[in-house]
């Protein structure tokens, strides 16, 4: 008879995987593409991240170059992360601890992800209690339209 297995998280069973996939872009592990925004800051986060990292081979006894940081970047916001390259460049070796990376190569194209913030529903409740506050406003859209102000303010 089969025994069970005991259940895995999907993070661990993604992990394997994936491990595969970093590795073919240079990356030793995926910390630094999963937590890029705690590195960089939300800032940047939001308008560049990691695409690989190119290792140059060294001739034999000679100490490694470091790498080159591939970064992905939209358009309009490619000449501030541009400016901002030594920045980046000082958070990510302090994230690996040793100088890793020695410079940025910038690819503009759209980001893959982007953390977009679930959109806040209103309670019906709520905005009918605030409608019945409005007084005298003639035109019924307007009215809700206010009510669901007031009560998107009321809720934060």
């Amino acid at each position: 008879m089969n025994k069970p297995r005991p259940a895995r998280s999907l993070s661990d069973l993604a992990t394997g995987f994936l491990a595969d996939s970093f590795k073919r872009q240079g990356f030793a592990s995926s910390e630094l593409v999963m937590r890029w925004p705690d590195i960089v800051g939300p800032e940047v986060a939001g308008h560049a991240e990691p695409i690989k990292l190119q290792w140059q081979r060294a001739p034999d006894g000679e100490p490694n170059e470091p790498a080159t940081l591939v970064l992905r970047v939209e358009g309009p916001a490619a000449i501030e992360i541009q400016h901002l390259s030594n920045v980046i460049l000082e958070r990510v070796n302090r994230f690996f601890g040793w100088q890793a990376v020695g410079r940025l190569a910038l690819r503009q194209a759209p980001l893959t992800r982007h953390a977009r913030k679930p959109r806040r529903t209103i309670d019906p409740a709520a905005t009918a209690r605030v409608a019945e506050t409005l007084g005298d406003v003639g035109d019924d859209d307007l009215r809700m339209a206010l009510a669901r102000l007031g009560a998107a303010i009321k809720k934060t």
